[in-house]
């Protein structure tokens, strides 16, 4: 048996995924699953990735490849970062040995088994590149984010388990304080001990020597000098002053700081009203002097923070000045996080207060759907702090809500590319983005499920299970993980930073006819979201849905009132009663709504999508839809989701090899996973399938 016999079993699988599909791979892989010579798998080898490098270059580098050798394409597309780095790799790997079989001469025949499973490796990632699913493998969805906003924002149609991007948008402001719960709580400890004024008050003990050299005794209340100085300096602390301190001590007999335990240190610090203390030592392993400090709740003796500085000995006023900087960067940064909302704090992965409040500013812009205010606020920190993790976390999403998507493409493998200089909870959310921009759904939710085994406490991922499922259209399975959410805000007497834990959860209760659930949840979030847009939506659809014309009225009453007050455009307006019609089964109200919206905008592309995609979907006038979406895709041509709606419409009319070359663009065009097209060109696939084999 070949060594490389592994190897070909795997590509003969991925062969089998190939049918009909790329024509030019699958006959390169043909050639090359039928030799056992190492020479032919070497050059058919080539020839495989040949096809592959020659279809990048003309879709990402939008250029024909001519005579250009195979490294320079493939340098190019690394430098564009058109390419996942890991992907690279494995394509510089194929093209050095495959050059053997290109240019035959002499090589080890064992070279074979690494050109071919790099070749296995590219292969994967391509099939899914190319919207297809490798045989052999379970499919799985990565996350949908659609190009448009929710209709209250954007007036975008809304449509059952669609348009959630948003909400995920959401998931991702703060789903990252996941991360660092264990932060969180300490964090929240530390704000609980703020004064009245809104100040911390900090005591500074002497630091103890613990070098067994007398010339380090100096230094014991030397540090402590230097922390009170530059604390002092602080808005938001009240630091209690060296004499005080040293009063204190004298007092009660403590000549001697190393008979100094954390519990005397504690009764101290409360006999001089400070909430808070520091407690250290200094270290020495020559030629290195190491200061520890840490920082402890004055009544539980609790630690916040603990701090480490190494460095040479004869540099001992850098060192304290570097320990100064971290305490009072702590200090400051918990001041910044006073009166934030829970799932803002703990975010903090950064010595510096500066970068930390740009990071703020650009969470309020996020939140408030200002995202290039965002953008802006996320870059500034990072040019503070470029180690700084969440605003790298954050980009992507902002850019990608702008249209962005190369943007944002390019910043969630810059965050990929960071992660072993990340902490392991850190790690594991990084992969659930990058799950997000360009692998599964059910690679995304796995890593959900891995951050719930190191925190079954964090709502904000059931939470994204339940949304995820709802987007599957996998209602039931959606409901225990959104009660599982709202089950632990409940525990934690808190709410939700936004009020689509209430409402997705009202939806999937919606679809599986829970209507009195449903109606009970929509109490309980009018009590922490009143007058919220979404929310009121929601209750005017539950309210139609029940024959209650007259609460639902006042709710689409009240929708208006609250739209036109937080200044939403009038015809976003309008399309958002379109989409409470549409999900309350009245599909006359809502062509109404859709053809008036775009009467206010008779040239805006997703008017003319938004009512083509409704007379297309319910079957009311397909031709004019088409008419429709072709007025759309005349001022954007290479919009994916318009190319859907043009080729489901082809579809339904019985023209299904033209609605499988358009639904394929549209698939191939997509900047993110689409469950509705998957569905749709899946559909068009099996008819095509059906009508040949009869």
């Amino acid at each position: 048996m070949a060594v490389w016999s592994a190897e070909i079993k795997q590509i003969e699988i991925l062969h089998d995924s190939l049918k009909e599909q790329i024509p030019e791979l699958e006959k390169e892989l043909n050639q090359l699953i039928k030799s056992d010579d190492p020479n032919v798998l070497m050059l058919y080898s080539r020839r495989c990735l040949e096809v592959i490098i020659t279809d990048l270059c003309e879709s990402e580098l939008k250029r024909p490849r001519k005579t250009e050798p195979l490294k320079g394409i493939i340098d190019k597309l690394n430098k564009e970062e058109k390419v996942p780095s890991h992907i690279i790799t494995s394509m510089d790997g194929l093209n050095s040995l495959s050059t053997y079989g290109a240019h035959p001469k002499d090589f080890d025949p064992e070279q074979v088994k690494p050109a071919l499973s790099n070749l296995s490796i590219i292969i994967k990632w391509y099939l899914r590149y190319k919207g297809f699913q490798p045989s052999g493998e379970i499919r799985s969805e990565s996350v949908e984010y659609a190009d448009q906003q929710t209709a209250i924002f954007t007036g975008e149609p809304r449509k059952p388990g669609r348009n959630l991007y948003l909400i995920f948008a959401s998931i991702i402001l703060i789903i990252a304080a996941v991360v660092v719960f264990p932060k969180i709580f300490k964090r929240n400890r530390l704000e609980n001990l703020r004064s009245s004024d809104g100040k911390i008050s900090v005591l500074v003990l002497p630091f103890q020597n613990l070098t067994n050299d007398t010339i380090w005794d100096i230094w014991q209340d030397g540090i402590q000098d230097n922390l009170i100085t530059s604390l002092s300096n602080s808005e938001g602390l009240k630091v209690r002053q060296t004499e005080s301190v040293a009063g204190l001590l004298r007092s009660k007999g403590f000549t001697n700081y190393a008979s100094i335990t954390p519990s005397v240190a504690s009764t101290i610090s409360q006999k001089l009203d400070a909430s808070v203390f520091i407690f250290g030592s200094i270290k020495q392993s020559d030629p290195i002097i190491r200061i520890n400090a840490q920082l402890i709740d004055s009544k539980t003796e609790d630690v916040f923070k603990s701090f480490q500085i190494d460095g040479p000995s004869g540099n001992i006023l850098n060192i304290i000045d570097s320990l100064s900087r971290m305490v009072k960067s702590f200090l400051i940064i918990s001041g910044i996080e006073k009166g934030l909302p829970i799932d803002y704090k703990g975010f903090a992965s950064t010595n510096s207060p500066e970068a930390y409040r740009y990071f703020i500013y650009g969470q309020k812009a996020f939140t408030r759907s200002d995202n290039n205010t965002a953008i802006k606020m996320y870059s500034q920190a990072l040019a503070i702090d470029s180690n700084f993790v969440y605003p790298a976390i954050m980009l992507p999403f902002a850019y990608r809500n702008q249209g962005l998507y190369q943007d944002a493409k390019k910043w969630c493998l810059i965050l990929y590319g960071k992660r072993d200089q990340m902490t392991m909870w850190q790690k594991i959310f990084s992969n659930y983005i990058y799950a997000l921009f360009f692998e599964t759904l059910n690679d995304a939710m796995n890593y959900s499920r891995q951050l719930l085994v190191l925190d079954d406490q964090s709502p904000i991922n059931y939470f994204g299970l339940c949304v995820n499922y709802n987007r599957l259209y996998q209602y039931d399975k959606a409901i225990p993980e959104g009660e599982k959410a709202l089950e632990i805000y409940k525990k934690w007497d808190s709410k939700p930073e936004a009020v689509w834990p209430y409402t997705v959860l009202g939806s999937a209760y919606h679809k599986t006819g829970q209507f009195k659930k449903e109606k009970k949840l929509y109490e309980k979030a009018e009590q922490d979201f009143p007058d919220n847009p979404e929310l009121i939506s929601r209750q005017a659809v539950l309210s139609y849905t029940e024959g209650d014309s007259t609460k639902a009225n006042k709710y689409t009453e009240k929708y208006i009132s609250e739209c036109r007050d937080a200044s939403v455009p009038e015809a976003n307006i309008i399309t958002g009663l379109a989409g409470i019609y549409s999900e309350a089964d009245m599909p006359a109200k809502a062509e109404d709504y859709y053809r008036e919206a775009l009467s206010l905008e008779p040239q805006k592309p997703v008017r003319l999508n938004n009512l083509a995609g409704f007379l297309i979907d319910n079957d009311l006038n397909i031709p004019e839809g088409l008419e429709l979406i072709d007025k759309a895709l005349e001022i954007n041509p290479d919009n994916y989701l318009y190319l859907h709606t043009k080729g489901w419409g082809f579809y339904k009319q019985g023209k299904s090899e033209e609605a499988l070359k358009i639904l394929t663009k549209s698939w191939n065009l997509r900047p993110f996973y689409n469950h509705d097209l998957f569905l749709h060109l899946d559909e068009v696939k099996k008819a095509i399938a059906t009508q040949k084999n009869n």
